[in-house]
Order: structure tokens, then sequence, then C-alpha cells
């Protein structure tokens, strides 16, 4: 059924964006109790799509990406520095009532951080760990340094209304109060084209940013349903019932573009990354379709 799918998206592809809107909804709606929020646009803003893109998801590790914004401005503000080093430890404060926590190695992508708990690592190297692991131990050591509020207010500057950083990762009381970080899919466009257009921070910031983004490790999900070789600077996010990916996609053969699928509701994790793969294969095929019917039209 997918494979029917993905060749109506190809015959569609140069055809109007709701006929995009339609292939992608036909293949949400075979996956019962999926909600998604889909934001798609070009980045010259000849073309796109929003399917409940104002929705506010659980944010899971997408977060991270508005904590590295927040770090590179401090960086250049000078009130930070890339080379300074940080001590890790695996010891943090609710935000329910300032009660100690740690993290499971077993519930992080990055079990080996662990190992470095007790010695200091350069905030550069946090920031690599935390973007292209997602390093839950890394994380939580800089969102104390970026600041959760400052994190919240910029992402307001840069019109992402629906994102809200409000602490690190498994503080379970704040999780149980429903105290989370939410984001949706047209902010975290937004968030990626200020990357992309060096409005998140300085134009040598969002060039560190973006490569970061370009070696993010995980790529089953937008990456999958890219021609090989694709480059994609992208953040995945996952916690139980949702997967989330962000991306810039930069194909080789037509205009690059911004696509960000959310996902929630789906219990099988393998459903919902085929989902997203099928998504982000269908809006390729309209990217590049659309490309080609121009280019033949010179």
């Amino acid at each position: 059924m997918h494979a029917l799918l993905v060749a109506l998206a190809l015959a569609l592809a140069h055809a109007p964006t709701d006929s995009l809107a339609q292939v992608i909804r036909a293949r949400i709606a075979q996956v019962p109790g999926a909600q998604v929020g889909l934001a798609f646009r070009r980045l010259d803003g000849t073309d796109s799509l929003y399917i409940d893109a104002d929705t506010e998801f659980h944010a899971a590790s997408t977060m991270k990406v508005p904590v590295m914004i927040e770090l590179f401005r401090q960086i250049d503000h000078d009130s930070l520095s890339l080379d300074k080093p940080i001590l890790v430890e695996n010891q943090f404060k609710s935000i329910v009532d300032s009660s100690a926590y740690a993290l499971d190695p077993g519930d992080d992508s990055d079990s080996a951080m662990y190992k470095l708990v007790g010695s200091r690592v350069t905030v550069r190297d946090l920031m690599d760990h935390m973007i292209d692991r997602s390093s839950n131990l890394a994380t939580n050591t800089l969102i104390a340094l970026a600041g959760a509020d400052r994190t919240t207010a910029f992402m307001r500057q840069l019109g992402a209304t629906h994102t809200h950083v409000l602490r690190g990762v498994e503080d379970d009381k704040a999780f149980q109060r429903g105290l989370n970080n939410m984001i949706s899919a047209r902010d975290l466009a937004t968030i990626l084209n200020a990357i992309q257009t060096n409005r998140a921070a300085s134009p040598a910031s969002c060039a560190m940013m973006r490569d970061i983004l370009l070696h993010q490790e995980f790529s089953a999900e937008i990456p999958a349903g890219l021609p090989p070789g694709t480059p994609v600077a992208h953040k995945t996010g996952w916690i139980t019932g949702h997967l989330h990916d962000a991306a810039i996609v930069y194909p080789r053969e037509a205009p690059a573009y911004i696509l960000v699928v959310l996902t929630r509701g789906i219990p099988d994790e393998n459903v919902a990354r085929a989902l997203i793969v099928d998504i982000s294969r269908a809006v390729y095929a309209h990217v590049a379709s659309d490309s080609s019917a121009t280019a033949g039209s010179h």
C-alpha cells in the first residue's frame, strides 16, 4: 500500500501543493490514531504545506535545537566559549521542588557519555554529543548554561510561539505534573529557517550549527526517504508514543527545503518511522518533479 501512495506522489508531484497534501493525508489515515504535525517549505519561499502545524507536541529531543541556538548566542556575545570546560555530573534538580534526580544510562542514546562523569568536557564537545548522539546527559549539563527561560524567550523573538523549553530530560516530577518541553511543526520550521538564514545567531555560529546538524547520527526517518547521500541537517526526537524529525534538506538536483514531521498516538515506533519515511519520500518527489518541470519549461 505504501508503494501505491508513493507512486501517486510521483504522479502528482508537479501539480499544486494541495495534491501533495492529499497524498500525505491519505498516508496518515492508514495509521489508526495517528496525530501528525507537518511543516514543509522551500527555502526560496515559493512552495509550502502545513498540516496541523500549530498543534503542540511533546518536543522530546527536538528541544535540543533551541538550547543549541541559545548557547551560540551567548558565544556570540562573549559570555561563553566553545572551549570552556564544563564538569559533567549526573545529578540535576527538578523544576518542581529542586529535588535531585539522575539520568539512567540505559535510557540514553549516548550511554558512552556517562564514562565522562567526573571529568570536564568542552562546550563544543557537549554540543556535539547533544545533537549528533542526542545525549541526554550532555543536554542536561548544557541547559543549565543556556537557561530554559532565556531559550524560550529567544524562540519567541524568532516567531516560535508554541515552543516551551522548561526543563532538562527525565525530570519525572515535572513530567507527572504536565510540565513538559513543547513544540509545534511550524515552530521547528521557523527555528531551522532562522539557522539557515543566519538569523538565529551570527553567520559564523549559524554555519557551525548547520554543520553540527549535518552530522546527526540517527537517520532512519526523513533521510531514509531521500536519495542516498542527500545532505540533511536535522534533529530527531523520541519518547514513548512520539517520534519526530525536523530537517533542512539539501537535494543535489532540486531546491533545498525544510521538512518537519511530528507524530504521536502511534504505539509501534516502526509504524511511526515508516510513516515519516513515506512522507519524506513524497515531499522529495514533489520538490524534484516540480524542479524538473520548471527546468523543462525554460
